[in-house]
């Protein structure tokens, strides 16, 4: 396919030739773009583009919006919405639809204060299939809040002839919706009258019918909102000098291109004054200029301002007896602007092209590429280059497309597009091709470019009229490029701007008149290592020059040819990850613009003409300290008594200690004096009572922050006064003595007066309020309050009112009231009730699905109003956590992005129009686990006391578990560079958090690593930690020495093994078998009387429970299926005595047991998270305990990696056969091998030749046989237990290890049987036997073995058993049969030890 690509794009280039036109390479395809028409199938561009796009638009609560949209194409495009970055799914939505035109209608905008669905950004989204997409510029829609007066206008007086201000501040987003009347009549404004942005009212020039009341109204759909009326007298002018003075200064402002902009400028006085402004200090000349004008009373307005408006504006009012100036700035901002478009390209596959894309715009904007309506992610072929343009390397079929560059800053986005055209080539005329390039070779191979020369094919042994085309790629990537030879018979071209280190892969392609050739063989090539680079510059260190700056300085590198260009210092504060850098060109620089009293880390790389070298490690340093930059928050006063107040607050906001906060200084003053202030030092706490104060005194108090450098900004005054007499606080204030309502139609009036009683404290009062139930909302006011308002009442509605005064001891009595809100123009139905019957269904580790019914629908839960539903959730971990909402127009919700493995609590409210329900009943539900997605933290490694070849190693759980761990699994190497699979391994079962490793060689440095696993299974793994064994002390230690053994030598059936795999030789085997044959014998007689004793002492009532036991277990009587066959006499009851030196586990559970260790990576997956998806794999769950004396060895166990599998899973234990017990855990989908067994001494492995035929791996069926054969075998081992307890504890570990020999014999010959296991730590533990592996081969003996390993594979072949022999010299062994007894368990074992001896004793 590559080689016929090829010779289609050849034929193009040659056409191209043949025409006299420049071959299309490289960067240079877009200028080319009609050249690449001849001799291709020509497709023309497409117009696509939109023809109108949303705009920023304000909205009210309640009004409709349309966000215009409009494309067009010769095919209809289709026409989608994004909201906030979301599509919209508009066919289920009551509310938003599509008009035909593309545009988007918004019904009845809803918006309260926890609730703002439609405000954010809309972006259009125009698709035609075939072709592609383009996305238009994002609208920001606002939605002013409810109406609300931050400052209301007052009662004044003025002099006629003079001016006056009425103020009326509001919400910015209202502004536009003030409106002014007089004496209840609209005020008509003109050049004497003029209202200003913020709501305000000038009035100049005043004359005696502007005398009256006034008052501001906000309409902004709905009811309007009136402010309170004040009165403007109109006094005669004395006409006496009067001071000149301002009654409103300009203030400084930002705006928008194309905005106005109001300075707004009064001063009275008399005389009269006269106003001019000036800009930048010149002269302003506002008569006869439309753009600037003079309005009433001086204020300066500047229509569709432009970017040449900025400057200081500064308003000059002269009355002749002197003159006053105030000054403002304005800043002007320009949204994005394109000064060059991208255009449209032609191109074929295999080249390089830019789309360019040139924009200003103040502040600088940033650009971003979009293809297709997707986000194009820089990488090794997408390239940003000059700041804007887009670099397309090495183009495919799939580039084709529409491009957008889209341009954004603070206030204003825009964006461009082009299309791109991939040409499909002409096939090539008729004649003879040439044959493929001969002796491609590289000539040339340095870090960053090669040189391939070649021979000429052997069609055309000349070549001179042959060019060549060289198409290369990254090894394992589909994109190539291409590079032509300049001149026809060049037979060499060098390829530039490669990455070092890096394979190519290079074909050579050569053409004539006719088309171009064969393809010559693909040749792969490795680029040189950057070896000429800079090293780390030395001696880097970094001070702290202000609390704003940090100085750094170094030296020049010592190694790296080549002349050092530059340095770049790269630095980052600390806990972050945005890094940032500069350029410099000395040995030292001065960072300004820091964070106060914040650490940074510094590093520099040093630049030759190579590139960048190698970074110095990091320095970390801390700016100095300075004052605090804030005040302290939330002061509150609270009066104790009539003497003394206390006083409470919060630190300063973080990042605005500049510092260590050291203390905080106190002032307080009473309020009639304000000239006399006390000044008192707190220490670090939060609180401070001031005492000694007078009685029924008023006084004001300010909190600052303190550090080494002085004090901060203090807090604003706050005050509070002394009560006359102290009174009684040691019971809750008596109920209100009064409590009156005025309802209104949307509010409620309360009014009330205090106790009766004077005498006990009140420090406030609660007011609770609601529909049918005052416990809906509650309001506290102060002591002193006599009335509240309550507002955003429904009208036509019953609400309770209850009043209760409280203080520190608790709330008193409450008094009731209830009152009936005023019936609204349109009376609305009932109130809402909340949802019911909420269910969190969990259908992931991120996702909970939400449900309800609402009972205000139909019985068929239908909706067909506008109603739509909030869901909130949050998890108690951590108790602060707040609310998250998202709405719905269904009954249920897709909650996404949750935390795995957490317990979130969920609740959902309705709304309909300006009614909402309260929140119902909350359902929980925990997500499930996930997979650990950090690795363990604090990794350390420490030699044991004593014992200078054992190690521990220690580590604390990963920060994201994402679950229960369930285990670890530690590697460790002496090459920290060695594939992960080639490094040796330790399990660690259950949560334990250290673990020894013993064995390992003298002053040998080790690096260790460490994943854990959850149920979901194992996460990524920690950083490698290096820990050196210390040196000898003394000899090399007992069986350094390997010993040599004869060609005829035969391991014993113990397998014992010399701790490094050196064989014991034949006579210490045949006597270790008498040994074992007699200690045996001796166990029986021994557990025989120990039986007999113990049964004569046992009580009825422990007999009978021993007969429970019996009888569930089957173990004492060798009943139940035909198959079971006795052990032999060698394994009965031997384990008493072999079994006594260990410890009892400390959990009596028996299936936590030690499990078999894996020692080779390759059979246990590092990181591999997919395993959760492959439905032909189970994961590998450890279930057990860890032992402390569990113990490995890595000399010689890296040589051979036997590919044994012993599969893990989640089920309940099956039987192994095993000294001490471990658990088969039984998957379908994985096959026993044989296993191999570990020495007395030592947990080495080998292996026994199996004289019988192998055949196939077991299948589905004879698998299920056999686990049901096992499973339902009763146990061949009898044990007196001492309690009924003790017996239910070993039931299911008697059960699984009792009787697999029985079925193993009659299962198929063709089955490998399970692996023994024997643990090192008693030296009669040598009875279990090696699994029976197939005949025939030979295997190496000087590989040494290793333990138990676990594998998941989901697909397995036939598989070869490998063995390990038990010498060094290479020898085969000759085969021996071994019958597999069964094994007891160690827990149960250890228990009765416990009870014989008891019994002896």
């Amino acid at each position: 396919m590559a080689a016929g690509r090829a010779r289609r794009l050849l034929g193009s280039l040659w056409i191209a030739l043949l025409l006299g036109q420049p071959e299309p390479a490289g960067a240079a395809a877009r200028s080319s773009s009609q050249s690449l028409l001849t001799g291709s199938v020509v497709r023309t561009f497409t117009p696509f583009h939109f023809l109108v796009e949303p705009m920023d638009a304000l909205s009210v609560r309640g009004a409709s919006v349309i966000m215009n949209c409009s494309a067009y194409c010769e095919t209809s495009p289709k026409i989608e919405w994004k909201k906030d970055g979301t599509f919209l799914n508009l066919a289920s939505d009551d509310r938003r639809q599509l008009l035909p035109d593309g545009s988007l209608l918004i019904n009845s905008v809803v918006h309260s204060k926890h609730n703002k669905p439609d405000e954010g950004y809309y972006q259009c989204v125009a698709t035609v299939d075939s072709l592609g997409t383009i996305v238009s510029r994002t609208a920001k829609l606002t939605v002013a809040g409810l109406p609300r007066f931050t400052s209301q206008p007052e009662s004044s007086s003025v002099y006629r002839g003079s001016s006056a201000i009425l103020n009326c501040e509001v919400n910015v987003d209202l502004a536009p919706f003030v409106r002014w009347e007089q004496d209840r009549q609209p005020v008509f404004l003109d050049d004497r009258v003029f209202k200003l942005p913020s709501g305000a009212l000038i009035i100049s020039n005043a004359t005696d019918m502007d005398g009256g009341l006034y008052r501001c109204i906000i309409e902004s759909g709905g009811t309007p909102k009136y402010s309170e009326e004040a009165e403007l007298k109109i006094l005669p002018d004395p006409e006496v000098s009067r001071n000149l003075m301002f009654l409103r200064q300009p203030t400084s402002l930002t705006k928008v291109t194309g905005q106005s902009a109001v300075f707004p400028c009064v001063a009275v006085g008399f005389p009269t004054p006269y106003v001019r402004w000036t800009r930048n200090e010149e002269e302003l000349i506002t008569e006869g200029y439309e753009r600037f004008l003079l309005l009433a009373g001086g204020s300066l307005e500047i229509r569709e301002v432009t970017a040449g408006d900025a400057g200081t504006y500064s308003c000059v009012a002269d009355n002749g007896n002197e003159t006053i100036e105030a000054q403002a700035e304005l800043t002007v901002q320009v949204p994005p602007e394109f000064l060059k478009r991208p255009a449209n390209i032609y191109a074929h596959e295999s080249m390089d092209i830019v789309f360019e894309c040139e924009v200003t715009g103040k502040p600088t904007p940033t650009v971003k590429w979009v293809k297709n309506g997707d986000m194009v992610i820089p990488s090794d072929y997408f390239k940003i280059v000059k700041e804007h343009n887009l670099q397309v390397l090495g183009l495919v079929k799939s580039d084709e497309g529409f491009y957008q560059c889209i341009a954004e800053n603070d206030v204003g986005n825009a964006q461009a597009g082009a299309q791109l055209i991939i040409l499909d080539l002409a096939p090539a005329t008729t004649g003879p091709l040439p044959s493929a390039p001969r002796d491609v070779v590289a000539t040339l191979v340095s870090t960053r470019f090669i040189r391939l020369t070649w021979r000429t094919p052997v069609s055309d042994p000349q070549g001179d009229n042959l060019t060549y085309s060289i198409f290369y790629t990254k090894e394992g990537i589909s994109r190539e490029r291409v590079e032509n030879t300049s001149r026809p018979g060049e037979m060499q071209v060098t390829i530039q701007n490669l990455m070092p280190e890096t394979v190519y892969v290079f074909r050579v392609v050569a053409q004539n008149k006719h088309g171009p050739g064969e393809s010559s063989v693909p040749l792969k090539v490795a680029t040189q290592p950057e070896v000429q680079l800079p090293g780390p510059a030395p001696n880097i260190r970094a001070y702290a020059s202000s609390p704003t700056s940090v100085t750094v300085t170094w030296e020049t590198p010592l190694s790296g040819n080549g002349e050092i260009q530059n340095y770049k210092l790269y630095y980052m504060e600390k806990g972050q990850d945005n890094e940032q850098d500069v350029d410099v060109g000395g040995l030292s620089y001065t960072i300004n613009g820091l964070k106060k009293y914040t650490e940074y880390s510094f590093r520099v790389v040093a630049y030759n003409k190579h590139g960048p070298g190698v970074s110095t490690q990091d320095v970390v340093v801390r700016t100095l300290s300075d004052v605090p930059s804030a005040p302290p928050q939330n002061l509150t006063l609270e009066v104790r008594n009539s003497k003394s107040i206390m006083l409470q607050w919060q630190p300063p906001p973080l990042g605005t200690h500049s510092g260590q906060i050291t203390g905080y200084k106190i002032r307080y003053r009473k309020v009639s004096r304000k000239s006399d202030v006390t000044e008192s030092i707190g220490g670090t706490q939060l609180f401070q009572l001031i005492e000694g104060l007078e009685r029924g005194t008023e006084y004001s108090f300010r909190v600052a922050a303190l550090t080494v450098n002085g004090t901060g900004p203090a807090t604003d005054w706050v005050s509070a006064e002394t009560f006359e007499s102290d009174l009684d606080e040691t019971r809750v204030p008596e109920v209100p003595s009064s409590l009156h309502v005025r309802p209104l139609v949307t509010s409620i009036v309360v009014s009330w007066t205090p106790p009766e009683n004077q005498n006990i404290v009140v420090r406030g009062y609660a007011i609770g309020y609601g529909i049918g139930s005052p416990h809906a909302q509650t309001i506290k006011v102060d002591y002193k309050q006599r009335y509240y308002t309550i507002e955003n009442l429904d009208p036509s509605s019953h609400y309770v009112i209850t009043l209760k005064a409280f203080n520190n001891v608790g709330e008193g009595i409450p008094l009731y009231e209830s009152a009936v809100t005023r019936p609204h123009s349109v009376p609305d139905p009932s109130p809402m009730m909340p949802p019911v019957g909420v269910q969190a269904s969990i259908l992931s580790h991120d996702t909970i699905r939400i449900t309800w019914a609402d009972n205000s629908l139909p019985k068929n839960q239908k909706i067909t109003d506008a109603r739509y539903y909030t869901v909130r959730w949050k998890t108690n971990i951590p108790a602060n956590t707040k609310y998250k909402t998202a709405n719905a127009t269904t009954l249920s919700y897709l909650v996404t992005g949750l935390k795995p493995n957490t317990l979130y609590e969920f609740s959902v409210m309705v709304t309909k129009g300006r009614r909402s329900s309260t929140w119902s009943m909350t359902a929980h539900g925990t997500t499930f686990e996930l997979v650990p997605t950090s690795p363990p933290k604090d990794v350390t490694v420490v030699s044991k006391e004593g014992k200078p070849r054992t190690i521990i190693v220690n580590w604390q759980p990963p920060s994201e578990a994402n679950g229960k761990i369930t285990g670890y699994i530690i590697y460790y190497s002496t090459d920290v560079n060695a594939e992960i699979h080639d490094w040796v391994i330790e399990p660690v079962v259950g949560n334990r958090l250290t673990h020894q490793i013993q064995e390992l060689t003298l002053d040998t440095p080790y690096y260790f690593k460490i994943q854990a696993r959850n149920s979901k299974g194992m996460g990524p793994m920690s950083e490698a930690v290096q820990f050196r064994t210390p040196k000898a002390s003394g000899s090399a230690g007992k069986g350094s020495r390997p010993v040599d053994i004869g060609p005829d030598y035969k391991p014993p059936l113990g397998g014992s093994n010399s701790p490094h795999g050196s064989p014991t030789s034949p006579l210490d085997s045949n006597m270790l078998l008498v040994i074992i044959v007699s200690v045996g014998v001796i166990t029986i007689v021994i557990v025989v009387i120990v039986a007999v004793f113990c049964t004569r002492r046992t009580t009825s009532h422990q007999k009978k429970k021993r007969a429970a036991c019996k009888s569930v277990n089957g173990s004492h009587k060798y009943k139940g299926n035909s198959k079971d066959v006795k052990p032999p006499d060698l394994w009965i009851h031997h384990e008493r005595l072999e079994l006594k030196p260990i410890d009892k586990s400390p959990d009596p559970n028996p299936i936590m047991t030690d499990t078999p260790i894996p020692r080779n990576s390759q059979d246990i997956t590092p990181v591999d998270n997919s395993m959760d998806s492959n439905i032909h794999q189970r994961r590998n769950s450890y279930r057990g305990h860890e032992s402390e004396d569990s113990m490995s060895t890595l000399a010689g166990r890296r040589g051979m990696r036997p590919k044994m599998m012993m599969p893990f899973d989640s089920q309940p234990p099956q039987p192994v056969i095993s000294a001490h017990p471990i658990h088969s855990l039984d998957n379908p989908h994985h096959h026993f091998h044989s296993g191999s067994l570990a020495s007395p001494t030592r947990s080495y492995l080998h292996h026994q030749v199996n004289p019988w035929p192998i055949g196939t791996s077991l299948s589905h069926s004879d698998r299920a046989n056999s686990t049901e054969s096992v499973r339902n075998t009763p146990s061949t081992d009898t044990m007196p237990a001492s309690s009924s307890q003790t017996c239910a504890d070993h039931q299911e570990a008697e059960s699984a290890t009792g009787a697999y020999l029985a079925n193993a014999q009659e299962e198929d010959s063709a089955q490998n049987l399970p692996t023994a296991h024997v643990r090192p730590s008693h030296p009669l533990k040598s009875f279990a036997v090696p699994a029976v592996p197939p005949a025939g081969p030979t295997y190496d003996p000087a590989l040494p073995s290793t333990p138990l390993l676990t594998q998941q594979a989901p697909n397995h072949p036939v598989h070869s058993v490998k063995t390990a022999s038990i010498g060094t010299l290479g020898r085969t062994r000759p085969p021996m049969p071994v019958v597999v007894p069964s094994a007891p368990d160690v827990q149960e074992t250890t228990r009765m030890l416990e009870d014989s001896e008891s019994v002896e004793l």
